[in-house]
């Protein structure tokens, strides 16, 4: 289902808790709701569309992967940039890693690590900032 987006600062400072396997519903609204919003969004977290839950949703190419349970395990790279964010209004400059190591798990609640570069791993590193209650 496609959910409305939220703009609330208040409620998207607050820190996500862990996603299960009863989240899974939230995991495909999510991915329903960033479908929706492709022309001019790159990537969401589940408290942009209201749910306090560690469930991201990131365009890497033609592909959007689901992430339950994000973490950065390991980054390189430092470099500042801009963003925006589909939440708030305007570009804030803010601090990123070309590449960072992030482990997940999947919608069937597999475990998985991966290495990501460039424009992906910012993606990662800003809906990953929700999960955390951090605001650019």
């Amino acid at each position: 289902m496609v959910r409305e987006i939220i703009r609330d600062p208040v409620m998207l400072a607050k820190k996500s808790s862990a996603a299960t396997e009863a989240d899974l519903p939230v995991a495909q609204d999510l991915l329903d709701t960033l479908r929706e919003n492709l022309d001019h969004c790159v990537g969401l977290a589940a408290n942009m569309i209201g749910i306090r839950k560690r469930i991201i949703a990131v365009c890497s190419g033609p592909l959007i992967i689901v992430m339950l349970n994000p973490k950065i395990i390991r980054k390189s790279g430092e470099y500042e940039t801009e963003e925006g964010c589909l939440s708030l209004e305007g570009v804030r400059k803010t601090v990123r890693y070309r590449t960072i190591s992030v482990s997940w798990q999947d919608t069937q609640m597999k475990a998985h690590t991966d290495t990501l570069n460039g424009y992906v791993a910012q993606i990662v590193q800003h809906e990953i900032d929700h999960c955390n209650g951090i605001l650019i």
